[in-house]
Protein backbone atom coordinates (compact mmCIF):
# COMPACT_ATOMS: atom_id res chain seq x y z
CA UNK A 1 0.00 0.00 0.00
CA UNK A 2 2.64 2.70 0.55
CA UNK A 3 2.97 2.41 -3.94
CA UNK A 4 -0.66 4.06 -3.45
CA UNK A 5 -0.53 7.56 -4.33
CA UNK A 6 -2.14 9.71 -1.22
CA UNK A 7 -3.30 13.22 -1.79
CA UNK A 8 -3.53 15.78 0.76
CA UNK A 9 -5.36 19.22 0.17
CA UNK A 10 -4.51 21.97 2.18
CA UNK A 11 -0.85 20.77 2.52
CA UNK A 12 0.89 24.13 4.10
CA UNK A 13 -1.52 24.59 6.26
CA UNK A 14 -1.98 23.22 10.09
CA UNK A 15 -3.51 20.12 9.28
CA UNK A 16 -2.69 19.03 5.79
CA UNK A 17 1.32 20.17 6.19
CA UNK A 18 1.80 17.38 9.72
CA UNK A 19 -0.06 14.68 7.38
CA UNK A 20 1.88 15.28 4.56
CA UNK A 21 5.09 14.91 6.69
CA UNK A 22 4.26 12.30 8.79
CA UNK A 23 3.46 9.81 5.12
CA UNK A 24 6.22 10.79 3.42
CA UNK A 25 8.31 9.64 6.96
CA UNK A 26 6.47 6.42 6.20
CA UNK A 27 7.55 5.99 3.03
CA UNK A 28 4.35 6.54 1.38
CA UNK A 29 3.99 8.48 -1.98
CA UNK A 30 2.02 11.80 -1.30
CA UNK A 31 0.67 14.09 -3.31
CA UNK A 32 0.63 17.86 -1.77
CA UNK A 33 -1.68 20.44 -2.76
CA UNK A 34 -1.79 24.17 -2.47
CA UNK A 35 -2.30 27.40 -3.48
CA UNK A 36 1.05 28.43 -4.25
CA UNK A 37 4.18 26.33 -5.85
CA UNK A 38 6.51 28.56 -3.79
CA UNK A 39 4.75 27.49 -0.01
CA UNK A 40 5.11 24.05 -1.59
CA UNK A 41 8.85 23.98 -2.36
CA UNK A 42 9.54 22.59 2.08
CA UNK A 43 7.59 19.63 0.80
CA UNK A 44 8.86 19.31 -3.18
CA UNK A 45 12.19 18.76 -1.53
CA UNK A 46 11.03 16.20 1.40
CA UNK A 47 10.07 14.23 -1.31
CA UNK A 48 6.62 15.04 -2.01
CA UNK A 49 4.63 15.61 -5.62
CA UNK A 50 3.03 19.20 -5.41
CA UNK A 51 0.69 20.28 -7.30
CA UNK A 52 -0.77 24.42 -6.86
CA UNK A 53 -3.96 25.63 -7.89
CA UNK A 54 -7.79 27.13 -7.06
CA UNK A 55 -9.67 24.97 -4.23
CA UNK A 56 -12.85 26.22 -6.17
CA UNK A 57 -11.76 24.80 -9.49
CA UNK A 58 -13.15 21.31 -9.43
CA UNK A 59 -10.98 20.44 -13.18
CA UNK A 60 -8.03 21.16 -11.07
CA UNK A 61 -8.78 19.35 -8.26
CA UNK A 62 -10.15 16.24 -10.38
CA UNK A 63 -6.88 16.20 -11.95
CA UNK A 64 -4.88 16.83 -8.77
CA UNK A 65 -6.94 13.72 -7.23
CA UNK A 66 -6.84 10.99 -9.81
CA UNK A 67 -5.13 8.17 -9.43
CA UNK A 68 -5.04 8.69 -5.53
CA UNK A 69 -6.01 5.74 -3.33
CA UNK A 70 -7.19 8.26 -0.68
CA UNK A 71 -7.82 12.03 -0.41
CA UNK A 72 -7.80 14.31 2.32
CA UNK A 73 -10.07 17.21 2.35
CA UNK A 74 -10.68 20.55 4.27
CA UNK A 75 -13.08 23.76 3.28
CA UNK A 76 -10.25 26.73 3.56
CA UNK A 77 -11.24 29.93 4.91
CA UNK A 78 -10.20 33.52 3.96
CA UNK A 79 -10.86 36.70 6.26
CA UNK A 80 -11.98 38.85 3.94
CA UNK A 81 -14.66 36.99 2.34
CA UNK A 82 -17.79 38.89 1.52
CA UNK A 83 -19.72 35.72 2.40
CA UNK A 84 -18.22 32.96 4.17
CA UNK A 85 -20.66 30.02 3.25
CA UNK A 86 -21.41 30.87 -0.28
CA UNK A 87 -17.69 30.84 -1.17
CA UNK A 88 -16.64 27.96 1.18
CA UNK A 89 -20.00 26.45 -0.93
CA UNK A 90 -18.16 26.67 -3.97
CA UNK A 91 -15.08 25.01 -2.94
CA UNK A 92 -17.06 22.09 -0.94
CA UNK A 93 -19.02 21.34 -3.94
CA UNK A 94 -15.85 21.46 -6.44
CA UNK A 95 -14.18 18.78 -3.52
CA UNK A 96 -16.89 16.21 -4.02
CA UNK A 97 -17.35 16.85 -7.68
CA UNK A 98 -13.88 16.10 -8.05
CA UNK A 99 -13.31 12.99 -5.59
CA UNK A 100 -16.65 11.90 -7.56
CA UNK A 101 -15.37 12.63 -11.24
CA UNK A 102 -11.96 11.17 -10.53
CA UNK A 103 -13.34 7.87 -8.98
CA UNK A 104 -11.46 7.85 -5.52
CA UNK A 105 -13.02 5.46 -2.99
CA UNK A 106 -11.38 6.64 0.32
CA UNK A 107 -12.01 10.69 1.72
CA UNK A 108 -10.79 11.69 5.07
CA UNK A 109 -12.68 14.96 5.30
CA UNK A 110 -11.52 17.82 7.95
CA UNK A 111 -15.18 18.74 9.68
CA UNK A 112 -15.74 19.52 13.66
CA UNK A 113 -17.51 19.14 16.42
CA UNK A 114 -21.52 20.52 15.72
CA UNK A 115 -21.12 19.72 12.26
CA UNK A 116 -24.68 17.60 12.75
CA UNK A 117 -26.28 21.16 13.71
CA UNK A 118 -27.59 22.58 10.44
CA UNK A 119 -27.92 26.54 11.39
CA UNK A 120 -26.87 28.28 14.09
CA UNK A 121 -23.26 27.69 14.25
CA UNK A 122 -21.38 30.45 12.52
CA UNK A 123 -17.90 28.47 10.55
CA UNK A 124 -19.46 24.82 11.17
CA UNK A 125 -22.63 25.39 9.28
CA UNK A 126 -20.94 25.51 6.11
CA UNK A 127 -19.29 22.21 7.45
CA UNK A 128 -22.70 20.41 8.30
CA UNK A 129 -23.33 21.25 4.34
CA UNK A 130 -20.32 19.63 3.53
CA UNK A 131 -21.44 16.36 5.49
CA UNK A 132 -24.59 16.89 3.25
CA UNK A 133 -22.74 16.60 0.43
CA UNK A 134 -20.72 13.66 1.32
CA UNK A 135 -23.73 11.59 2.38
CA UNK A 136 -24.71 11.99 -1.46
CA UNK A 137 -21.71 9.91 -2.69
CA UNK A 138 -22.72 6.38 -1.63
CA UNK A 139 -20.27 5.16 -3.36
CA UNK A 140 -16.93 6.87 -1.32
CA UNK A 141 -15.62 6.20 1.85
CA UNK A 142 -15.92 8.79 3.88
CA UNK A 143 -14.28 9.26 7.53
CA UNK A 144 -15.50 12.71 9.04
CA UNK A 145 -12.97 13.98 11.78
CA UNK A 146 -14.64 16.22 14.11
CA UNK A 147 -12.15 17.63 16.08
CA UNK A 148 -13.05 19.97 19.08
CA UNK A 149 -11.61 23.73 19.16
CA UNK A 150 -7.89 23.44 17.79
CA UNK A 151 -4.83 24.56 20.32
CA UNK A 152 -3.97 26.59 16.97
CA UNK A 153 -6.39 29.32 17.08
CA UNK A 154 -4.79 30.81 20.25
CA UNK A 155 -1.99 32.04 17.83
CA UNK A 156 -3.99 34.87 17.28
CA UNK A 157 -4.38 36.18 21.04
CA UNK A 158 -0.32 36.82 21.11
CA UNK A 159 -0.77 40.25 19.76
CA UNK A 160 -3.43 40.87 21.99
CA UNK A 161 -1.56 39.58 25.14
CA UNK A 162 1.55 41.82 24.34
CA UNK A 163 -0.26 45.11 23.04
CA UNK A 164 -3.30 45.03 25.94
CA UNK A 165 -2.21 42.37 28.46
CA UNK A 166 -5.23 40.21 28.23
CA UNK A 167 -6.56 37.42 26.17
CA UNK A 168 -10.12 38.28 24.70
CA UNK A 169 -12.79 36.70 23.18
CA UNK A 170 -16.90 36.47 23.35
CA UNK A 171 -16.82 32.95 24.69
CA UNK A 172 -18.29 32.62 27.92
CA UNK A 173 -15.09 31.98 30.50
CA UNK A 174 -15.88 28.96 32.02
CA UNK A 175 -18.01 27.49 29.56
CA UNK A 176 -16.03 23.63 28.86
CA UNK A 177 -14.80 23.65 25.15
CA UNK A 178 -12.88 19.86 24.20
CA UNK A 179 -9.62 21.88 22.39
CA UNK A 180 -7.13 19.88 20.40
CA UNK A 181 -3.63 20.19 18.96
CA UNK A 182 -3.68 20.17 15.05
CA UNK A 183 -1.19 17.40 15.28
CA UNK A 184 -2.88 14.57 16.87
CA UNK A 185 -5.60 15.56 13.97
CA UNK A 186 -3.03 14.89 11.88
CA UNK A 187 -1.77 11.82 13.31
CA UNK A 188 -5.35 10.54 12.93
CA UNK A 189 -5.52 11.64 9.73
CA UNK A 190 -2.59 9.85 8.39
CA UNK A 191 -3.26 6.67 9.87
CA UNK A 192 -6.85 6.50 8.48
CA UNK A 193 -5.52 7.61 4.58
CA UNK A 194 -2.68 4.95 5.12
CA UNK A 195 -4.99 2.10 6.50
CA UNK A 196 -8.40 2.60 4.53
CA UNK A 197 -10.00 0.34 6.92
CA UNK A 198 -13.70 2.01 7.43
CA UNK A 199 -16.53 1.41 4.42
CA UNK A 200 -19.39 3.81 3.89
CA UNK A 201 -19.42 7.26 5.80
CA UNK A 202 -18.14 7.20 9.32
CA UNK A 203 -17.57 10.41 12.02
CA UNK A 204 -14.52 9.92 14.47
CA UNK A 205 -14.60 12.86 17.00
CA UNK A 206 -11.43 13.65 18.34
CA UNK A 207 -11.41 15.48 21.35
CA UNK A 208 -8.40 16.25 22.39
CA UNK A 209 -6.29 15.65 25.99
CA UNK A 210 -8.95 17.13 28.12
CA UNK A 211 -11.37 19.59 28.00
CA UNK A 212 -10.65 23.82 28.99
CA UNK A 213 -12.41 26.84 29.26
CA UNK A 214 -11.14 30.01 27.75
CA UNK A 215 -10.05 31.35 31.80
CA UNK A 216 -7.87 27.92 32.01
CA UNK A 217 -6.36 28.10 28.71
CA UNK A 218 -5.02 31.93 29.00
CA UNK A 219 -3.83 31.26 32.47
CA UNK A 220 -1.74 28.38 30.92
CA UNK A 221 -0.45 30.59 28.11
CA UNK A 222 0.13 33.08 30.67
CA UNK A 223 2.83 30.73 32.96
CA UNK A 224 4.19 30.05 29.35
CA UNK A 225 5.11 33.31 28.69
CA UNK A 226 5.86 34.53 32.42
CA UNK A 227 2.60 36.15 32.93
CA UNK A 228 0.66 34.13 35.97
CA UNK A 229 -1.74 37.11 36.55
CA UNK A 230 -2.77 37.10 32.22
CA UNK A 231 -6.69 37.76 32.54
CA UNK A 232 -9.10 36.45 29.91
CA UNK A 233 -12.23 39.36 29.50
CA UNK A 234 -15.32 37.73 27.77
CA UNK A 235 -16.28 40.68 24.63
CA UNK A 236 -19.94 41.32 24.23
CA UNK A 237 -20.74 39.75 20.80
CA UNK A 238 -20.78 43.57 19.13
CA UNK A 239 -17.76 44.27 20.27
CA UNK A 240 -16.18 41.08 19.47
CA UNK A 241 -17.64 41.77 16.00
CA UNK A 242 -16.22 45.06 15.79
CA UNK A 243 -12.87 44.14 16.96
CA UNK A 244 -12.26 41.36 14.24
CA UNK A 245 -13.34 43.97 11.43
CA UNK A 246 -10.93 46.57 12.85
CA UNK A 247 -7.99 43.64 12.64
CA UNK A 248 -9.43 42.68 8.52
CA UNK A 249 -12.14 40.16 8.84
CA UNK A 250 -15.23 41.19 6.83
CA UNK A 251 -18.40 41.77 8.46
CA UNK A 252 -19.79 38.38 7.46
CA UNK A 253 -16.78 36.40 8.55
CA UNK A 254 -16.89 38.19 11.75
CA UNK A 255 -20.42 37.35 12.35
CA UNK A 256 -19.76 33.90 11.51
CA UNK A 257 -17.54 34.05 14.43
CA UNK A 258 -19.36 35.41 16.51
CA UNK A 259 -21.91 33.08 15.99
CA UNK A 260 -20.02 29.87 16.69
CA UNK A 261 -19.10 31.32 19.81
CA UNK A 262 -22.49 31.93 20.89
CA UNK A 263 -23.14 28.12 20.37
CA UNK A 264 -20.32 27.36 22.71
CA UNK A 265 -21.68 29.80 25.27
CA UNK A 266 -24.86 27.79 24.82
CA UNK A 267 -23.38 24.27 24.95
CA UNK A 268 -24.77 23.69 21.35
CA UNK A 269 -20.94 22.21 20.24
CA UNK A 270 -20.86 19.10 21.88
CA UNK A 271 -19.33 15.62 21.32
CA UNK A 272 -22.30 13.31 21.04
CA UNK A 273 -20.64 10.35 22.24
CA UNK A 274 -18.84 11.90 25.37
CA UNK A 275 -15.06 11.63 26.06
CA UNK A 276 -13.10 8.03 25.63
CA UNK A 277 -9.52 6.47 25.38
CA UNK A 278 -10.38 6.40 21.37
CA UNK A 279 -11.43 10.04 21.38
CA UNK A 280 -9.10 11.32 23.90
CA UNK A 281 -5.55 12.30 22.29
CA UNK A 282 -2.08 13.08 23.95
CA UNK A 283 -1.20 16.07 23.46
CA UNK A 284 -1.42 18.73 26.54
CA UNK A 285 -2.28 22.70 25.97
CA UNK A 286 0.41 23.38 28.17
CA UNK A 287 3.26 21.41 25.79
CA UNK A 288 1.50 23.23 23.07
CA UNK A 289 1.85 26.64 25.12
CA UNK A 290 5.51 25.92 25.88
CA UNK A 291 5.35 25.52 22.06
CA UNK A 292 4.01 28.71 20.95
CA UNK A 293 5.57 30.91 23.56
CA UNK A 294 9.43 29.30 22.39
CA UNK A 295 8.42 29.70 18.42
CA UNK A 296 7.07 33.62 19.14
CA UNK A 297 10.31 35.17 20.85
CA UNK A 298 12.80 33.25 18.27
CA UNK A 299 14.07 35.42 15.62
CA UNK A 300 12.52 35.47 12.40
Amino acid sequence: MQNELITVMGATGNTGYEITKRLLAAGHRVRALGRSQDKLAELTAAGAETAAGDAADPTFLTEAFRGSAAVYTLLPIDVTWADYHAEVGVIGSAVVEAVRVAGIRHVVALSSLGAELPTGTGFLTSLHAQEQRWSALPEVNVLLLRPGLFFESFRAALGMIETEGINGDSVDPDVRIPMIATRDIAEAAATALATRDWHGIVVRELLGQRDLSYREATAILGAAMGRPALPYVQFDYDAMTHALIESGFSQNVASQHVAMTQAFNENRVVPLRGRTPDNTTPTRFEDFAAELFEAHRRPS
